[in-house]
């Protein structure tokens, strides 16, 4: 995509670069007008640009061309695209024996351990969500006290204390896994209220891909899952 822009005259900072998303556009206007002026043609060019380089050229006759793809090398580039930050991948594998240590103590599935911290955190330690529910597991504070939890963003405190939760859900419900999923989500609170899991789209989802990754674990040893179809 191009654009012109007119009679505007355009020079190289004396720093020889330009930083960040900073057009340097110099004229015989006024400071404020060139201000007004530069706002409006970044208004129009980034979000037709998107999320790419901008660069600019100027002809002869103090013409501006805007440009993401530029066709010759008098193009200089203004603006450089902003890339996000991918954070490592961290799997299963990451936590194994942390996992398999618990599961023995506790006998409790390391397959279902897997699949809960999957669908809490996708295995990121330092997840806090907008309730509150931090860590691996995603403790609540109060869960968090219940079970002595010493630090919640500690893996081996925040995987024995989720996991310690979790064998009181299933004691409490006789074995019944979406019972105590269910519980795990929405609290012992809202399952008896309910009298089963309760109607909310968020636990009854929740239920649903725990046992969706839990199958998908067991299915493939300990490999670590991927994707699961939501």
């Amino acid at each position: 995509m191009v654009f012109e822009m007119c009679p505007f005259l355009f020079d190289m900072p004396a720093s020889g670069s330009y930083s960040g998303s900073t057009f340097w556009i110099e004229s015989m206007m006024t400071k404020g007008l060139r201000h007004v002026a530069l706002l409006g043609l970044l208004s129009v060019i980034l979000p037709s640009l998107a999320i790419a380089d901008v660069y600019v050229y100027k002809d002869k006759q103090g013409v501006l061309t805007f440009t993401n793809v530029p066709t010759h090398q008098g193009f200089r580039r203004v603006i450089r695209e902003s890339r996000p930050q991918l954070a490592p991948e961290v799997s299963a594998s990451t936590y194994e024996d942390l996992i398999r240590s618990v599961s023995d103590r506790y006998s409790i599935d390391p397959d279902l351990i897997r699949a809960v911290i999957r669908v809490e955190s996708n295995f990121n330690s330092s997840a806090r969500s907008n309730k509150g529910a931090m860590g691996l597991m995603q403790l609540m504070p109060e869960t968090a006290r219940l079970h002595n939890v010493p630090d919640v963003y500690e893996p081996s405190d925040n995987i024995e204390g989720g996991v310690r939760h979790l064998k009181m859900l299933l004691a409490r419900y006789q074995g019944d896994l979406e019972l105590s999923l269910a519980a795990y989500n929405a609290g012992i609170k809202a399952v008896e209220k309910y009298g089963g899991i309760p109607p909310f789209l968020e636990t009854r989802d929740y239920v649903r891909r725990v046992l969706q990754y839990y199958d998908a674990y067991r299915e493939n040893g300990y490999q670590v899952i991927q994707h699961v179809q939501r």
